[in-house]
């Protein structure tokens, strides 16, 4: 796994020794970063269930402001620290959290001080991501900025709704087994 364009370009990351993490695929980091070009530079990221850290660690070498990085694994947060670590990430430019999803989210939307403009969420596929999906929409005014755009990465036979609350989903791309739904506040 490397780091696809931008600052950090080239530079390969740590993976997971086992197959309990299910990366995202560089090809679809790829496309993923294709369509939020536009909307990277200066930007807040929010990596949920962020396994090796890949997709912020791309947000970050393509000119994201800050990252923040959410995985329930201290094992997996750990190999998230070694990757920013070893690209020389300064500290400042990130927040490490061990934490589940959900759990993050209830503790952290009345205290966000500043609004996220990209979330990407990619969960085990087995998850609940209704239940996530709902907090984020219920706290979308604390949580994010207001031209936010939410990115899902889920199976292609797991169907999402196209709206949670406030959030309406606006495109979908499917590459192999993998979806990516872009939602946003309208």
């Amino acid at each position: 796994m490397r780091v696809i364009a931008g600052t950090y370009r080239g530079r390969k990351l740590k993976t997971p020794p086992s197959l309990e993490t299910r990366p995202t695929s560089d090809r679809l980091r790829e496309t993923l970063f294709n369509i939020l070009a536009p909307h990277i530079e200066g930007a807040r990221f929010l990596d949920l269930c962020a396994g090796t850290g890949a997709v912020g660690i791309e947000a970050l070498s393509r000119g994201a402001a800050h990252a923040t990085f959410v995985d329930q694994s201290r094992k997996m947060c750990g190999l998230i620290e070694a990757n920013l670590q070893s690209l020389g990430i300064r500290p400042e430019e990130f927040d490490l959290i061990t934490a589940e999803a959900s759990g993050f989210l209830r503790r952290n939307l009345k205290k966000q001080s500043s609004p996220f403009d990209l979330v990407f969420f990619d969960p085990p596929y087995a998850a609940d991501y209704e239940a996530v999906l709902d907090l984020i929409a219920e706290g979308a005014s604390d949580l994010l900025s207001e031209a936010a755009v939410m990115v899902v990465e889920h199976y292609k036979k797991k169907d999402l709704p196209e709206s949670f609350r406030g959030l309406r989903r606006d495109r979908i791309v499917k590459q192999g087994d993998s979806m990516l739904s872009f939602y946003r506040v309208p």
